[in-house]
């Protein structure tokens, strides 16, 4: 099977989130195989592409992080529409191409960006709408899965949990350096947030009015750390538009991941908000393909 490996949401290689895309997949693999295939690229998440179930979306993708199948993910879906209309699998029609992609949470809306018939970037609409979780736990016990203390909290901004299509618990912190430091002990972890709704760890610092530091972990994904991770931005986005005061307006923000391992990413997240209703979310990014090849099994 022939594949391909991008690092996504970056320009420059070597840097951005890793993926493992397998574009040609025309006979259905059990999902066995597909996560054994996943824990052995060992990304973030490895794609599945196949023909599309319904007459609306373009492919299907099934997404598969080294701990299993998950119904959406961003940086999978951005960087698998980048490879495809690369490839020439998509048919561009101008600059702006909208297609469909098909994945276990719903048919996901991207628009591919060109220029000079280059694809630049791809952004994708949120699948769903907002989903705000109530009995977020406690400061000091969040405090203790991040092995810092409840005065490296935000004063402005309050912890909570968000899903746009996959759960995250965005944990506000109040410097750079409680950003930088922190760190999954798991064994809080595992008492405070292992079956909690929203068991995805988002630490963020606000660095400027509309840019943010942010980082990710996700134990029960087998994922110590993410270096970018768009349905987390898609859920904090959500979250950044309930603390803007007008009741109809888009905002955009820019967040800066995987800094603290090396993996520096940039994502665009845009929100817009009619009769203090949010109704729609996008996530922006650019890719880089990096490998290809072909896996023999």
């Amino acid at each position: 099977m022939k594949f391909y490996t991008l690092d996504v949401f970056t320009n420059k290689p070597f840097s951005g989130n890793q993926l493992a895309v397998f574009p040609h997949i025309l006979e259905e693999l059990s999902s066995e195989m597909m996560e054994n295939i996943a824990k052995e690229f060992n990304f973030s998440e490895t794609v599945f592409v196949f023909p599309p179930s319904n007459h609306e979306a373009n492919f299907k993708l099934r997404i598969f992080t080294p701990g299993g199948e998950i119904p959406f993910a961003g940086h999978p879906t951005i960087g698998t529409a980048f490879l495809l209309a690369y490839l020439g699998m998509i048919h561009l029609t101008d600059d702006v191409t909208e297609i469909i992609l098909e994945e276990k949470v719903g048919n996901v809306p991207v628009t591919i960006y060109c220029k000079y018939n280059e694809v630049i970037a791809t952004e994708l609409i949120a699948p769903n709408p907002p989903e705000f979780f109530p009995n977020i736990p406690s400061k000091f016990d969040l405090a203790e899965v991040l092995s810092l203390s409840e005065e490296d909290f935000s004063d402005k901004y309050t912890p909570q949990g968000v899903s746009c299509g996959l759960p995250f618990l965005i944990i506000p912190l109040n410097s750079i350096s409680a950003l930088s430091k922190a760190k999954i002990d798991l064994t809080s972890w595992q008492k405070t947030l292992s079956n909690h709704d929203t068991p995805h760890v988002y630490p963020c610092y606000q660095v400027d009015e509309f840019q943010w530091r942010v980082r990710m972990f996700a134990p029960s994904l087998n994922i110590t750390e993410d270096p970018a991770t768009g349905s987390a931005a898609t859920a904090f986005a959500a979250y950044l538009a309930t603390y803007q005061p007008e009741k109809d307006g888009n905002w955009q923000w820019l967040m800066d991941q995987g800094f603290e391992i090396n993996r520096p990413s940039k994502i665009i997240a845009s929100a817009c908000k009619k009769d203090d209703q949010i109704t729609q979310i996008k996530v922006k990014g650019e890719s880089v393909i990096i490998t290809e090849g072909i896996l023999t099994i």
